[in-house]
């Protein structure tokens, strides 16, 4: 998956609440300034749809995602705006079996081996670890993953500048997501 391996060459994927969708254009364009043009739009406000529109629109280099998609209407909704991948909190069997059957790019929530197992077997390849390090951080990840080839992992939730490179440096993990970066 091509949005997955750019996730992966960026290595770090900015996760974003938007509250006026006046105040995306502005951070898009710094994202895209400081060499990190790709945003995870968070479906946590009103203005989640309007802020993905406006970026899709007027910087096509930023490749813009909608996270904390708990619904199949969200997905409709962010994927209407342009959004080129999906990302939620948790394992909705719904919202990934519709992302899946309408071949746009998912990353589902998991903290425990069931949740990977649920994934794997609709075949994907690259899941949200969250919240990271509440769940376990990465002693777990290490433990959690060890009996699982194929599939990587982005922690996200109390990811930092201070153990992004701890996270980063396991083979298992495609990228990290994060908000510090963008607050």
């Amino acid at each position: 998956n091509k949005i997955l391996e750019k996730i992966g060459e960026f290595g770090i994927v900015p996760v974003v609440k938007i509250e006026k969708a006046e105040d995306a254009l502005p951070l898009g364009k710094a994202l895209i300034d400081g060499d990190l043009p790709i945003a995870e739009i968070t479906f946590r406000t009103s203005a989640a749809e309007e802020s993905i529109k406006s970026l899709t629109k007027e910087l096509p280099t930023l490749l813009v995602g909608a996270g904390t998609v708990l619904t199949i209407e969200q997905v409709k909704e962010a994927v209407s705006a342009g959004a080129k991948f999906i990302v939620s909190p948790g394992f909705n069997p719904k919202v990934v079996d519709y992302c899946i059957e309408n071949s746009i790019p998912v990353t589902p929530g998991i903290n425990n081996p069931t949740q990977i197992e649920m994934a794997l077997e609709r075949g994907i390849e690259v899941v949200k670890y969250f919240p990271a390090e509440a769940s376990g951080g990465l002693p777990l990840l290490k433990s959690m993953s060890a009996p699982y080839t194929g599939i990587k992992f982005i922690p996200t939730g109390g990811i930092n500048q201070n153990n992004l490179c701890s996270y980063l440096s396991d083979n298992k993990v495609l990228a990290c997501g994060g908000s510090w970066m963008v607050k």
